[in-house]
């Protein structure tokens, strides 16, 4: 077990370089694949959502008018596993226009170390072999625990069902060697799909690119496979700080401490059922 140092702490980080298909028992499986999603050429146009709704039969949920964005989606849930964030910022432009637009297509990050899966009583979320990280709603009971385990808020629970949805990067097109939907529907290539360790080679190269025409703010977030999550299959390049698109700045397996709270609970049993005896056998004539 690795160990990080995140916001000052020493934080343990569970197989943080480890490949996770192989770490849950896949002994021959094609390399981890993930989402790259540039949000330096996201136009907004939510191609993506619907091609998501569309192949996986997601239901339709409704336009969330909150009168604050054009963001319609508000942001993922068990009915929107693709959402198109519009930002707007109050910002001197070249343009003279003084709002400066941040757009993004966030998903579901299938961390490599995902707390959801470790909270899991029924084995509904599992590992694939591709590295990714998909629920069975089949044999999900609806008892929620992954919904607060999940870091970056991600898996949701579905109104009148109670069952886990989320993302599954189009498990079921990977298996027959084609590209998730979002991807697919993508015009402008914002959402890159393939080898994960490709991506983020590719990713870095872009980061490279616009520093050089002057986008000092260009920044990648989930890409460090040292981060508190073990790094993410599916990561982003940012023109903000994170909290921004409403991510976390530094993101941390919520399950870190669960290995040292059963070992504590463990002696605490046995200390109790150390005392039971002894008085026990105190009270024997």
């Amino acid at each position: 077990m690795a160990e990080q140092l995140i916001s000052g702490a020493k934080l343990p980080v569970f197989n943080a370089t480890a490949d996770p298909a192989t770490d849950v028992g896949y002994t021959d499986h094609p390399p981890r694949m993930g989402f790259f999603t540039d949000t330096s050429v996201c136009i907004g146009c939510k191609a993506c959502e619907v091609a998501c709704k569309t192949w996986n039969d997601v239901p339709e949920d409704g336009l969330n008018l909150t009168g604050m964005s054009f963001d319609n989606s508000v942001g993922l849930s068990a009915d929107t596993w693709r959402h198109v964030a519009f930002i707007e910022q109050s910002k001197p432009v070249e343009d003279g226009a003084g709002v400066k637009w941040l757009m993004s297509s966030d998903v579901c990050k299938h961390c490599t170390h995902a707390a959801c899966l470790d909270v899991c009583p029924t084995g509904a979320l599992f590992r694939t072999e591709f590295g990714t990280v998909v629920v069975q709603q089949d044999i999900c009971n609806g008892c929620g625990y992954c919904v607060p385990a999940c870091p970056y808020g991600v898996i949701d629970q579905r109104p009148g069902d109670g069952r886990a949805f989320k993302c599954t990067m189009c498990y079921d097109r990977l298996g027959n060697g084609q590209e998730p939907a979002c991807a697919k529907a993508c015009p402008t290539e914002s959402i890159q799909f393939g080898p994960l360790d490709e991506l983020r080679e590719r990713a870095a190269q872009r980061v490279e690119t616009l520093h050089q025409r002057g986008v000092e703010e260009a920044r990648l977030y989930g890409a460090d496979p040292d981060d508190g999550v073990g790094g993410d299959g599916a990561f982003f390049l940012l023109l903000d700080e994170p909290e921004t698109y409403g991510l976390p700045p530094d993101p941390v397996v919520t399950t870190t401490d669960l290995p040292r709270m059963w070992k504590r609970a463990g002696l605490a049993a046995l200390t109790l059922l150390a005392g039971a005896a002894v008085s026990f056998l105190g009270r024997r004539p």
